[in-house]
């Protein structure tokens, strides 16, 4: 009974932190959650997928696997019709270190005993990092910053 105590505290805190963990999304988890989906793109698709990037031509499914859900959705309508934007956001405190990317992060608040210590900085920057563009339910443009 003496050992259940002491062990109780140990459990608790590694169920919290598998929970914790499982919310972060990488390509690979998303692989793991949706394998056939995977299996049926081309090899050079699989690898971008892998590396968490995306190309002209895929799907939104596919876009999903490489990077998530969007951070943000808008519709573009011009000349040509209308189109669907994906953007994919990240966080940065003002001397430019990563903090994190957006989708996640959106859903904690202040009563969240995981809420993570840098949503607390008051100085924290948004970047538009990925900006796609769907027509005829692919990719047609690829947008994204160029770094060095």
């Amino acid at each position: 009974m003496n050992t259940m105590r002491r062990l109780l505290p140990l459990f608790a805190a590694a169920s919290l932190l598998l929970a914790f963990l499982s919310g972060c999304s990488t390509p690979e988890s998303r692989i793991a959650k949706q394998p056939e989906l995977f299996a049926s793109l081309q090899p050079g698709d699989q690898e971008l997928v892998r590396q968490g990037k995306v190309a002209v031509g895929f799907t939104p499914d596919m876009v999903k696997l490489a990077l998530g859900d969007a951070d943000k959705v808008w519709v573009r309508t011009d000349a040509a019709g209308t189109n669907e934007v994906w953007s994919y956001t990240t966080y940065e405190s003002d001397a430019g270190v990563y903090l994190y990317r957006g989708y996640y992060h959106r859903w904690h608040y202040r009563g969240d005993p995981l809420y993570p210590y840098y949503l607390t900085v008051p100085s924290r920057r948004e970047r538009e990092e990925i900006r796609l563009q769907f027509k005829d339910g692919r990719v047609s443009v690829v947008e994204q910053v160029k770094r060095g």
